[in-house]
């Protein structure tokens, strides 16, 4: 199977039912996306699929044939972190940073559909990406400091 990830083109041999994560991890050496429930309800595993936050741990593989897959490898260009990623470095968003990729992709798509989203926006569009250290208020700031990045 051919997978686009990052505007690469990767092939793997695996059976269909295996999650994008596994494949990402085990066989791609893509380690940024984390293993967090393995249910799809944390969000540390989050990557985009054509644009959209998926939970990589519960995305079986053979449902990804023509789909462009970016995780949080794929942002960062000519050595320069993303404005999402920048924000979070910049606002000290995590203590631990085991949620740091999920956050930073859902945060991604958030900041592409509100160029200036409100913090009740925020928080819903948030809502499902589980930092376990609480850190959800300086989370909340980065986001909102990407807008004049």
């Amino acid at each position: 199977m051919e997978l686009n990830i990052n505007n690469k083109t990767y092939s793997v041999d695996v059976e269909p039912t295996v999650s994008l994560l596994t494949v990402l991890r085990d066989y791609l050496d893509l380690t940024g996306s984390k293993y967090g429930c393995g249910e799809g309800a944390c969000g540390a595993c989050t990557v985009l699929v054509d644009g959209q936050p998926t939970r990589s741990c519960i995305t079986p593989i053979s449902s990804l044939m023509h789909k462009r897959i970016t995780t949080i490898e794929g942002l960062a260009s000519d050595g320069k972190l993303h404005p999402v990623q920048r924000a979070f470095v910049d606002n000290d968003a995590f203590q631990c940073a085991y949620c740091a990729p999920g956050m930073v992709m859902t945060a991604v798509v958030l900041l592409e559909r509100y160029s200036d989203p409100s913090e009740e926006q925020i928080r819903n569009f948030m809502n499902g990406n589980i930092c376990r250290c609480g850190t959800y208020p300086r989370i909340v700031r980065a986001i909102r400091s990407v807008k004049t990045t």
